[in-house]
């Protein structure tokens, strides 16, 4: 099987990603959900023409030649229904959001107004008809679509169902993801102090990535390099729609991950991938689940999860967008490059005129963590690129925020 770009290996992997059916939700429960059905109105809002201003409801053919002097025969807050229809040399005081009565066809704004008693008020200006008045059904219509299948739903949109009295939802379901780390050299983090071990931070660093896209993650542990025990562990796996296997998927005569996959049943899809760091980086499918066989080093995994893991559980989830934003900012120094795979440097970023400043995290070594713990993005050096020089334009994805584009950012 060929070595993929990362391009290529995105679109491997969301080309087998589909859907994975709806299910109701409470409104408490439905932030950052996707709406699996098209949501409608159940009335008119608002239900009547109203005031946007606290003034004076009246004609406006009255205030023509303004100054005018006019009756006050009403006073309407809102929840109050008028009683009175509005005549020649009249009007009602209307506060915010209140009904706009029979007769008036516009509002002036009390500033415009001089109180002469408490019946009688003088408009110092004129005014145009339907000024300063929302018109009923301004904000949604009975029967009209508020909010479409496939909308991610955000506070805006959470409020939106509330305003149509829709107590739950039905969203797309999310993703049931188990995280295994394989190793006889791994010391679990509950595990007695061995200076001789590796601690698997790829487990907590991954749960961590996936709580981020709000799914709770089901950590499986860590599967001892011994074909009978990994086998078990990967079979309790294969139980969940996505399984996260980190470490195993190189070439090593004690790599057993891949053969033991593919003995239960898994259609690998790719093993390879032209990246750095990331190399090692596997992907499967079986009948019930889509396998992803993230490299050991802890770097590596966790930038593997961002290129490969995040878009295919973000379209699993139902959204549209599915990648990380990219931005485009000033390298601060020169960056080398001498092979043929597209890197992924560890930046932070820092604000400048004009836009953004992207400086190394430092040493970019695969197991270094802290190169991870402290990047605001990744730096994407492509492929072909044979170097780069400080104040050069480079792109960077971001690794936080809750912004997401529809494509990648560009050819990797």
């Amino acid at each position: 099987m060929e070595h993929l770009t990362v391009t290529a290996a995105q679109q491997c992997v969301l080309g087998s990603i589909k859907l994975l059916g709806a299910e109701s939700v409470g409104l408490e429960q439905s932030l950052g959900r996707v709406l699996a059905e098209d949501i409608r109105a159940n009335r008119d809002q608002p239900p009547y023409d109203v005031s946007a201003m606290d003034g004076f409801a009246l004609r406006s053919a009255d205030v023509a030649s303004a100054p005018a002097q006019l009756d006050i025969i009403e006073d309407i807050k809102a929840g109050d229904m008028p009683r009175k229809t509005v005549q020649a040399g009249q009007c009602v005081r209307i506060m915010t959001g209140a009904p706009v009565p029979q007769g008036a066809d516009t509002v002036i704004r009390v500033e415009d107004t001089q109180m002469l008693s408490d019946t009688r008020v003088q408009i110092n200006v004129p005014v145009k008809a339907n000024n300063d008045i929302r018109p009923r059904g301004e904000g949604m219509r009975t029967g009209e679509v508020v909010l479409a299948r496939g909308t991610e739903l955000t506070p805006g949109a959470v409020g939106m169902l509330a305003m149509v009295k829709r107590a739950s939802a039905e969203v797309y379901r999310q993703p049931r993801v188990a995280i295994l780390s394989t190793g006889d050299e791994l010391e679990g983090l509950h595990d007695p102090f061995d200076a001789d071990k590796i601690p698997d931070a790829n487990s907590y660093a991954l749960m961590a990535q996936v709580q981020a896209l709000g799914i709770t993650p089901d950590l499986l542990g860590i599967a001892r390099d011994e074909p009978s025990h990994l086998k078990e562990m990967l079979q309790r796996g294969l139980q969940y729609d996505v399984l996260l296997v980190s470490g195993g998927t190189s070439v090593g005569v004690h790599d057993y991950v891949r053969p033991t996959l593919e003995a239960l049943g898994v259609q690998m899809k790719f093993w390879r991938v032209e990246m750095k760091p990331g190399h090692p980086m596997a992907f499967g499918v079986a009948p019930l689940t889509w396998v992803f066989g993230l490299p050991g080093n802890p770097v590596s995994s966790m930038v593997c999860f961002e290129e490969f893991v995040v878009p295919a559980l973000r379209r699993m989830n139902g959204h549209t967008r599915i990648h990380r934003r990219t931005i485009t900012a000033r390298l601060t120094h020169d960056v080398k490059h001498k092979h043929s795979r597209a890197e992924f440097v560890r930046v932070m970023l820092s604000r400048e005129e004009g836009g953004y400043a992207a400086t190394s995290t430092g040493a970019q070594g695969s197991g270094i963590l802290a190169s991870m713990s402290k990047a605001e993005g990744l730096m994407v050096v492509p492929a072909d690129c044979t170097g780069m020089k400080a104040g050069e334009p480079v792109t960077v994805q971001l690794l936080d925020g809750a912004e997401y584009q529809n494509e990648a950012g560009g050819e990797w």
